[in-house]
């Protein structure tokens, strides 16, 4: 079985690539990093990783064509939608979890550059 195309694009794999990095400096080597990382990388990365599984499943299962891209006005529902879960409700919901608005904008900005890199036909 090989690989869906959106998965061997260095845009998708590159997110994960450093957020497993990230996790892997964060649970063994604890070297110190600047705290707009430690703050907004995982934010950042999110999107284009959510957004590219989402896209896999409606080419593969929903619309059947390696063609389709996600409209512009699904990217900026998703964009909401995590945008409103994680910065708005969580936190009210949990003790635990913070909002922070630059969230969204990293949020935004993982948006985008899923937009340019990786919402294009297979």
């Amino acid at each position: 079985m090989t690989l869906p195309r959106e998965f061997r694009r260095p845009a998708f794999w590159l997110p994960l690539l450093v957020y497993g990095l990230y996790q892997a400096n964060a649970r063994l080597g604890h070297y110190p990093l600047p705290t707009l990382v430690t703050a907004y990388l995982s934010d950042l990365l999110a999107m284009p990783v959510i957004l590219t599984l989402a896209l896999v499943v409606q080419r593969r299962w929903v619309q059947r064509r390696a063609t389709f891209c996600l409209p512009d006005s699904w990217l900026l529902g998703a964009w909401l939608y995590v945008s409103v879960w994680f910065e708005l409700l969580l936190p009210l919901l949990s003790a635990r979890h913070v909002g922070d608005w630059l969230d969204v904008v990293a949020y935004g900005l993982g948006t985008v550059v899923f937009r340019q890199l990786l919402n294009r036909p297979a």
